[in-house]
């Protein structure tokens, strides 16, 4: 007897139903997206670069001035860089030489800097006077004479050889005089030594001879505060009548007068 309301199936009967039934229309798979997880940030370039100036930004951050082998002079922001714990290290200290990570955008002034690597640091001529007056004259000068964004790495190399030279104590003003020449040099408005008015024979010859010889290879090794000063004031007169502006830097080379 069978009950009312209850479907009786003979046995394999709904496996034969589904088989000739019209086939069901299929449903959109739904899509799921993670979010928990995490890729690494890759920045968008690495270029090895020299630290030429920092000041604040709001309570944390600093604005950091950069000379780079690649791209030229830039600027960027460093997030977090004056708290104890960042990812900067030392690497932000004056004409420290880094490989510098930073993403970079075509609408925005300053470049975003996510980390720097040390390869080299100038904390070893902090303690002398004149090589750190020069460590700042260099900075200052880079800062002033390029243009943003415009590769120029003769001058990167420039500040290399003079930063290697200016190691020893009695080669700054070697390394100060060679870096005032070329720089004007590089930048394309050196003048004309060989008619340049009030200068001595002697700085005369040792201009001619830095234009075709590197800063590590001059013959003349003992200078001192003197030694073709008149040149040194030549060339730095040159450089500020070119960028309308009085070098900070530069009076400090200057003899005191004092006593």
């Amino acid at each position: 007897m069978r009950h009312p309301g209850r479907l009786l199936h003979r046995p394999g009967e709904a496996g034969l139903r589904s088989a000739h039934a019209p086939p069901q229309p299929l449903r959109h798979a739904q899509l799921f997206i993670c979010v928990t997880l995490k890729f690494p940030r890759v920045p968008a370039r690495v270029s090895e670069a020299l630290v030429l100036r920092t000041y604040p930004l709001k309570e944390a951050d600093l604005v950091v001035g950069f000379l780079t082998r690649d791209q030229g002079k830039l600027r960027g922001v460093a997030k977090r860089a004056r708290r104890p714990k960042n990812p900067f290290g030392a690497g932000l200290e004056r004409l420290s030489h880094v490989r510098m990570a930073y993403f970079q955008r075509e609408t925005r002034e300053l470049v975003n800097l996510d980390s720097c690597e040390l390869i080299r640091s100038q904390f070893g001529l902090v303690s002398d006077y004149w090589a750190g007056v020069a460590l700042d004259y260099f900075a200052e000068v880079s800062e002033q004479l390029l243009p943003a964004a415009e590769p120029n790495e003769r001058f990167f190399r420039l500040l290399l050889a003079v930063l290697d030279d200016l190691q020893p104590e009695s080669r700054v003003w070697r390394a100060v005089t060679y870096f005032s020449l070329w720089a004007l040099r590089l930048s394309g408005w050196m003048p004309d030594i060989g008619s340049a008015p009030k200068l001595t024979s002697g700085s005369r010859a040792i201009a001619l001879e830095m234009l075709r010889t590197p800063v590590a290879q001059l013959s003349k090794t003992d200078w001192n505060q003197g030694t073709a000063a008149d040149l040194r004031r030549f060339l730095v007169r040159q450089i500020e009548s070119h960028i309308e502006r009085r070098l900070v830097t530069a009076p400090l080379f200057e003899p005191s007068r004092e006593g």
